[in-house]
């Protein structure tokens, strides 16, 4: 069933085209990612799907009793409204009275013997009896808890960016739905939260379309890709890696129909060129076709920037050294006797929980702030440049030309020549029509691209870079991991971005809640299977134990014997894990093979899906047997 459509909308900027007679459908079921760089109209678009914007020309047709919930990508909120007030707006019974549920809850857990509130209490639990609200309950309260919400008497507007954007998320997804619009979810939540979104959209029965630069999610969460591309829109089936195979595709079908084109037109104009005779209709026919020839041309843009062409300075042999570095905040200790040396060519990825002091130790290093206690010593050739989330508040008056110029007016390139900043500008995908262009009629994608051509055009060799992917489309992200990779310095990266990190950094630091940094030496995907087996033994560990203290506390001269359909079951057991061992490993190689075939590739990740979740229990039942069997 079909939920939304748009009928040949358009919409401008200014002189700028962002859609042009679009036509666009949603379904049921359906889970789409949306993507195109930073500045070709995307949020504008989920804001006229989301029905906040109008088009300027054609419409836009919601099914019938179909509900529509929409997160932007930077919430706005009333000044004196609070936490509870905001997640648990909404107009139907049962929200209405959750909303009267947890505000209650709330007030009596600062006073718990309040014989007015207990009373309140009474009469609203019979209320969420009738509406039958005590799913919609447990199903927000699930949501709060994995956001991190706990605090519901807090003004919405005293909480940081990154709280303000968990409980925007948490209303959107508490309120019932049919389609889900969701601009951005995945900034500013540290990797623990993102997984949970991750399984909940994939659970979701809705239908849902995002934008996100979050490649791993797209791959995981999407069954549907669409472009926006030069105010046109085109639609791929599958997950991100899919797509990029089916936009290789296009791109060479296009580079063929614009090749063929130019000959046609080529032919055209030397007929022309001959001189025609009387205007016959035949004539006039073929001189209309060369118009339309002129008029039809493919504009293949590139999305690469040129990031080889940039230079820096010499590096030398020290670059920084951390010794005993312990910086507190308040009673809190956020960085707690850090010791390094930095390498001229570290890749260093900076990971923990939001909060937990990263951007902290980027300032320190910055020479921002300073430690409480040790030192840091910085190499004489060392030429820092500290791509930060604070200093993005450009000014909206400057011409963005200006804005790089204030850097510097030219770069020197790698190859001995020299690019002027207009130069750069273009390569960093800003013609010249933009670059004369006030700051403040960029997207925020824009800026945020703009403010990191600024860091490079100083030339560093050594790069800070805090959550450089928060709202940079994937193509510049892949540009990016692209430069790095070439990057004749230290680089140290602060982010959450799972696909980034794995690109652009070969060992990690994982900041403590005490403050300390554990290193792991590898990428981030290693770093997070080991961390899920470590998990995984624990647990199994504690079941071990649990089962052990269970067996001692009865009689020690009646030890526990297998029984004989135990004994059966653990005499085929090994045999059982290791089909399921090879299962496994068959369908990963049959998944390889069947990336461009979604339906396949879907019913064979649910297959591994169950396999592992099999091998899991199984292995746990072997280890319950064995210490059966070794005890008796």
């Amino acid at each position: 069933m079909n939920i939304l459509s748009l009928e040949a909308v358009s919409k401008s900027y200014g002189m700028k085209p962002l859609l042009d007679n679009v036509t666009f459908g949603v379904s049921e079921g359906e889970k789409i990612g949306l993507i195109g760089i930073n500045g070709a109209g995307k949020s504008t678009f989920l804001k006229i799907v989301a029905g906040i914007l109008g088009p300027d020309q054609g419409r836009v047709v919601i099914g019938n009793k179909m509900t529509v919930q929409y997160l932007p990508q930077d919430p706005t909120f009333e000044e004196e409204l609070t936490v509870l007030d905001y997640v648990f707006a909404g107009d139907t019974p049962a929200l209405k009275v959750v909303h009267e549920y947890e505000s209650i809850m709330d007030s009596l857990s600062r006073n718990a013997q309040d014989a007015a509130l207990q009373n309140k209490l009474q009469q609203v639990i019979s209320r969420m009896d009738a509406t039958q609200a005590w799913e919609m309950e447990t199903h927000a309260k699930t949501i709060l808890t994995k956001l991190g919400i706990h605090d519901f008497s807090q003004k919405v507007t005293q909480l940081s960016g990154g709280q303000k954007k968990r409980v925007a998320m948490a209303r959107t997804l508490i309120q019932p739905s049919d389609l889900l619009i969701l601009d951005e979810p995945t900034n500013h939540i540290d990797h623990e939260t993102v997984e949970w979104l991750e399984d909940y959209l994939a659970k979701f029965r809705g239908a849902l379309l995002l934008i996100t630069h979050d490649r791993y999610f797209l791959d995981r969460v999407v069954n549907g890709i669409i472009e926006l591309d030069q105010a046109k829109l085109f639609r791929y089936e599958g997950n991100y890696s899919q797509f990029l195979e089916q936009k290789e595709i296009r791109l060479q079908q296009l580079v063929a129909s614009e090749e063929k084109r130019k000959n046609l037109l080529r032919r055209e104009m030397a007929w022309l060129r001959r001189g025609a005779k009387a205007r016959t209709t035949k004539q006039k026919a073929r001189i209309d076709r060369v118009h339309d020839l002129q008029a039809n041309s493919h504009v293949i843009k590139s999305e690469q920037m040129d990031w080889g062409a940039l230079g820096s300075k010499r590096l030398g042999k020290k670059v920084l050294e951390f010794k005993h570095i312990t910086k507190r905040l308040e009673s809190r200790t956020l960085i707690k006797d850090f010791n390094y040396i930095v390498l001229p060519d570290d890749r260093i990825g900076i990971i923990g929980r939001n909060g937990s002091g990263k951007s902290t130790l980027l300032n320190l290093i910055a020479g921002r702030i300073t430690p409480d206690e040790g030192e840091i010593i910085r190499g004489e050739t060392v030429r820092l440049s500290y791509y930060d989330q604070e200093s993005l508040e450009l000014n909206p008056d400057m011409k963005v030309i200006d804005y790089i110029k204030e850097v510097a007016e030219v770069i020197h390139a790698t190859d001995g020549s020299v690019l002027t900043a207009s130069q750069m500008l273009e390569r960093f995908l800003f013609p010249p029509s933009i670059q004369w262009t006030n700051i403040g009629r960029l997207s925020g994608g824009e800026k945020r691209r703009l403010y990191l051509l600024r860091k490079l055009m100083e030339e560093p060799n050594v790069l800070l870079l805090d959550e450089p992917t928060n709202d940079l489309d994937v193509q510049t992200l892949a540009i990016l991991e692209d430069y790095l990779e070439h990057f004749p310095g230290a680089v140290m990266v602060v982010s959450h971005d799972r696909a980034f990190l794995d690109q652009t950094v070969d060992h990690l630091f994982h900041l403590q809640e005490d403050g300390t940094l554990h290193p792991f030496f590898g990428t981030y995907t290693d770093y997070l299977e080991q961390l899920k087996l470590e998990q995984a033994q624990e647990k199994l560990d504690k079941k071990l134990e649990k089962s052990t203290n269970a067996s001692q506390s009865k009689s020690e001269a009646k030890p526990r014997k297998l029984s004989f359909k135990e004994q059966r079951e653990f005499e085929q057991i090994e045999e059982r894990i290791g089909k399921l061992e090879e299962k496994i490993v068959d369908l990963d190689s049959q998944i390889e093979k069947a990336a461009s075939d979604y339906l396949l590739l879907q019913s064979l990740s649910n297959d591994r899906a169950l396999s592992s979740k099999e091998l899991d229990e199984t292995l746990e039942r072997w280890a319950e047997l064995s210490e059966i069997a070794e005890g008796s």
